[in-house]
């Protein structure tokens, strides 16, 4: 099957009601939607998470790779990328994460040719219910969602999703600049739901190794599962580790370096982030090896998300809930929907290569608003527009 167009589209997936984080108020997500289709008429999804990729993908790789075999994906990475240690020597982050959408799409072709889901592609599924957590932090108000503002709306917002949904894994933003506000919130969240709940915070590195020694004692004792980036470097992580035995995770993939400083606990990935789903695979399978964890984090549409959803059923080291704003996604890019976790599981979809069909109805309506309006800011301050935060926060 000759690979016959490539077609990356940028686009904004809105929150329905923007979050706060450590650098102020995030709306939503401009990843990039792509298709590549064989001269067979066959399309492959895939997506990566950044708008920047569409231009490398539409101006660059896809003049490489029309007309070669969509089932060599090992020499289309071998046309569109440099070695490994060439790309990171000048810090072209977006040029892998542009190759892996494009590999996911071919990967996506392969099951449709072959008329079987990824996960059997992959070496078939050791989990078919894969687990999620639900999100929260303080939100401002949506165009038609009234946002969570105080601790105590946020305590009520994840009981509501535990008698709606079933949930009782839960992680949220534990950023705020004065530090007291987001431990109040977790104190709340365990008050209500009680010891069986799962609680996972992220600072987003906000604080300094002080203030996180202060708070390595009240979060051990609220029985925190895990702490994602609780301070600035891995160096500082080291050090934060004499104080805490909370394990840590971060989006920092550098496993070597983990190896060497003992942490973190876990690494936070997306197949795109490491140059496609074989990349992914291996660099899990080398985790495993470490005996690093390893989940995804959220942010994607439904084709990023069915992606990792394969790769959970198939890897067997992916043993954490994977994180998930699916509930906060009032729309997708495909016709399913957003996926919507029930009772802490999304089932992986049965369907031919990632499982999913584009909605061309959404995506049009979703490149509109990125063409209109812009990428989402994530770094947007309502107090200080126009300005950007300096971390440390406290």
């Amino acid at each position: 099957m000759k690979i016959r167009s490539i077609k990356a589209t940028p686009i904004n997936l809105r929150l329905e009601a923007p979050y706060a984080w450590v650098f102020g108020e995030l709306d939503g997500f401009s990843p990039t939607i792509v298709e590549v289709e064989t001269e067979d008429g066959l399309i492959g999804l895939g997506e990566a998470p950044t708008p920047a990729a569409a231009a490398i993908i539409n101006d660059v790789l896809a003049q490489r790779l029309i007309g070669r075999d969509a089932f060599d994906i090992a020499g289309a990475e071998h046309v569109c990328l440099p070695y490994w240690t060439g790309v990171q020597s000048i810090n072209d982050r977006t040029r892998i994460m542009a190759f892996g959408a494009i590999e996911m799409a071919l990967w996506d072709l392969r099951g449709k040719a072959w008329n079987q889901p990824l996960y059997q592609l992959l070496g078939g599924a050791v989990r078919k219910d894969i687990p999620f957590t639900d999100y929260f932090s303080l939100r401002g108000d949506g165009p038609n969602v009234r946002g969570e503002t105080t601790p105590e709306e946020v305590a009520d917002y994840c009981v509501e999703l535990r008698e709606t949904h079933g949930t009782t894994f839960f992680e949220g933003k534990f950023s705020t600049q004065d530090p007291k506000v987001s431990l109040k919130m977790v104190e709340l969240i365990r008050g209500k739901l009680g010891d069986d709940a799962m609680i996972r915070i992220d600072s987003n590195q906000a604080y300094s190794l002080a203030t996180a020694r202060r708070l390595a004692r009240p979060l051990e004792e609220l029985g925190v599962r895990n702490w994602e980036d609780p301070v600035a470097t891995i160096e500082e992580m080291r050090e934060l580790r004499r104080h805490c035995s909370i394990p840590f995770s971060t989006h920092n993939i550098d496993i070597a370096r983990a190896m060497e400083t003992r942490v973190p606990d876990a690494f936070v990935g997306n197949p795109t982030a490491h140059g496609g789903i074989g990349r992914m695979s291996r660099f899990v399978g080398a985790c495993e090896h470490a005996g690093i964890d390893y989940w995804c984090y959220s942010g994607d549409s439904g084709i990023g998300s069915a992606a990792y959803l394969h790769l959970c059923a198939a890897l067997g080291w992916i043993r954490e809930p994977n994180q998930s704003l699916f509930r906060m996604l009032p729309m997708d890019v495909t016709e399913e929907g957003p996926f919507s976790p029930k009772n802490n599981v999304v089932r992986v979809p049965e369907g031919p290569g990632l499982g999913v069909t584009l909605s061309r109805e959404n995506l049009a309506a979703c490149h509109r608003d990125f063409t209109e309006k812009g990428p989402c800011n994530k770094y947007h301050d309502p107090a200080k527009p126009g300005t950007y935060r300096r971390l440390p926060l406290n």
